[in-house]
């Protein structure tokens, strides 16, 4: 479960104190953490409304300030859209993509849901949280997949002839895989860092979609991911290979779930960097 493991992660967190944390979750403190982008293209970010089949969705959308590119959908962790997914998506689009940030819990709240310096570690945050998180579900998820894809792709700075990546963190990754199963025709890269259920017994199990999706894919685990379930990278390394699509599956040893959050209390700097690393590099193969 999504909420037991972040909350087991964040109550590990490297010796963070509460006052460091809050510290560490302020606008400023988020962009120094955020190592410079080589070449950075200056961007234009704003907020944006989008209309589903249930409701309004407020989001992020970042680009470069001129001409057309590539499309990124990123889908937040269960703390959704806030500062630290804000600075990520502008650093993405300084490398030269059409960022677009959702907030998920949109049925219910508008973003910010949580406020700088709350952590999932408090009570009175996850009361608050856990019954937004627990209104979502795979219907949901493709009614949100559909219109995030339609609106960018109507976006004049979108290059809609080329593909369309999209990121997710935590439960985000299992959104990322039935948005590339939803739109195979425009996700041709998509990238889960530190995900939950990928693979269950269920009948709406992410992994069962594999054979409807194209491109390549990049999922990161933390330790404790893979301890979770050790069987999920085989079985999601199968069902890729089974249908001849590129998927690199890496568990990274020196770090637990949520590492690649900037404002995490389980955040690890090099293996974040690392990660990010291999998003850029599978974008710039995948989306051209």
């Amino acid at each position: 479960m999504c909420d037991e493991h972040t909350l087991k992660s964040e109550s590990e967190g490297v010796g963070v104190t509460r006052r460091q944390f809050s510290k560490m979750t302020t606008t400023t403190a988020l962009a120094m953490t955020i190592p410079a982008v080589a070449n950075a293209k200056t961007v234009t970010a704003r907020d944006v409304t989008i209309k589903t089949a249930d409701g309004v969705c407020d989001a992020l959308f970042v680009r470069p300030s001129e001409g057309k590119h590539p499309a990124v959908l990123i889908w937040p962790d269960i703390m959704a859209l806030r500062p630290s997914f804000r600075e990520m998506a502008a650093r993405l689009a300084q490398s030269g993509y059409s960022v677009l940030c959702i907030n998920p819990y949109y049925r219910d709240a508008k973003s910010p849901v949580v406020q700088v310096g709350e952590s999932f570690q408090d009570e009175a945050t996850r009361n608050k949280i856990m019954p937004m998180y627990r209104s979502l579900s795979p219907e949901t998820h493709r009614t949100d997949a559909s219109a995030f894809v339609a609106w960018l792709d109507e976006q004049p700075s979108v290059d809609t002839q080329r593909p369309m990546g999209t990121m997710g963190y935590c439960m985000g990754g299992p959104i990322v895989m039935r948005t590339a199963a939803l739109r195979p025709d425009r996700i041709r890269a998509a990238c889960a860092y530190h995900p939950v259920s990928l693979v269950s017994e269920d009948a709406e199990s992410p992994h069962l979609l594999i054979p409807q999706m194209q491109g390549e894919f990049f999922i990161g685990l933390g330790l404790n991911d893979d301890e979770r379930d050790p069987n999920e990278k085989v079985v999601l390394a199968k069902a890729f290979a089974d249908n001849d699509l590129a998927a690199d599956i890496e568990v990274y040893q020196d770090a637990m779930h949520g590492w690649c959050v900037l404002d995490s209390r389980a955040y690890q700097h090099e293996a974040a960097e690392r990660a990010w690393s291999k998003t850029l590099a599978l974008f710039s193969r995948a989306l051209i």
